[in-house]
């Protein structure tokens, strides 16, 4: 029995070593994802600094911006020099074109295999540069309405396509105007509105009641100007979507931050 009691203390020993061990190794995965969150803050926080002062370079306004440092564990990505993901959102974006006010109500920033040193993420000095950037905005109907300056216009999408109605008096009677456009990227990255086959119903069907509804369509079809996009985006796509119309730009070998 005294051999067996001995021999029993030994293996009791080496499982409180064993379960002593794993409870270190826990605490240390613990803390490295802590610290390794806590660098993913500070990053983050530098760089949403860094997108306020590109928004207000462009004499633009928007609500402080909110990013997001995508991959884990981050701290890898520190030592490389290169993070796989970083997403940056604007909302309530303003710009001021032609003394016209644009509105975006939320800007979405993407950007790809971002190279920044350590010292750049620690000082805030130095480049930030990500390969490849896409931004996508909406332009509210509201905002874009008042452009076209036409008194009881409203524009919204309807399968998929630019649709307007606006009121129209032809021989002392009030008629409602209804269409779509063609909405396309044009030159220098404006979108391009095209209105036709407007119609009204009960309008009569006269020379003079078609030629109303053609100067309609073409004192309303503009290309409207942006304002310059943060991040040297271009445009490249514009579609009508139930909230407003969304334009999707891209850019490559951008600077996130301005050189210090």
């Amino acid at each position: 029995m005294a051999q067996a009691a001995y021999e029993e203390r030994p293996r009791r020993r080496g499982r409180r070593a064993l379960v002593v061990l794993v409870v270190l190794l826990l605490l240390l995965v613990g803390l490295l994802v802590v610290a390794d969150r806590v660098a993913v803050g500070v990053a983050e926080r530098a760089i949403a600094d860094q997108a306020r002062q590109e928004v207000a370079k462009q004499d633009a306004q928007s609500s402080p911006p909110e990013v997001e440092v995508g991959g884990f564990p981050f701290l890898t990505q520190v030592l490389d020099g290169r993070y796989q993901h970083i997403s940056i959102v604007l909302r309530e974006v303003r710009g001021s074109v032609q003394g016209d006010a644009i509105s975006l109500p939320r800007l979405d920033i993407d950007a790809r295999d971002v190279r920044a040193s350590l010292d750049t993420l620690r000082s805030g000095q130095g480049e930030v540069v990500a390969e490849r950037v896409t931004g996508t905005g909406t332009i509210s109907y509201d905002s874009l309405a008042a452009l076209l300056d036409r008194p009881g216009l409203k524009l919204s999408e309807q399968g998929g396509k630019l649709a307007v109605t606006a009121p129209v008096d032809f021989l002392g009677q009030t008629f409602t105007i209804t269409g779509t456009a063609d909405v396309t990227v044009g030159e220098q990255g404006k979108v391009s509105l095209r209105f036709d086959d407007l119609t009204a119903e009960g309008l009569p069907d006269v020379p003079l009641a078609r030629q109303l509804l053609t100067n309609y369509a073409r004192s309303i079809s503009i290309d409207v100007p942006l304002p310059e996009l943060p991040f040297q985006l271009t445009v490249r796509e514009v579609r009508p979507l139930p909230e407003g119309l969304t334009v999707t730009g891209d850019a490559t070998n951008v600077p996130i931050n301005a050189a210090g």
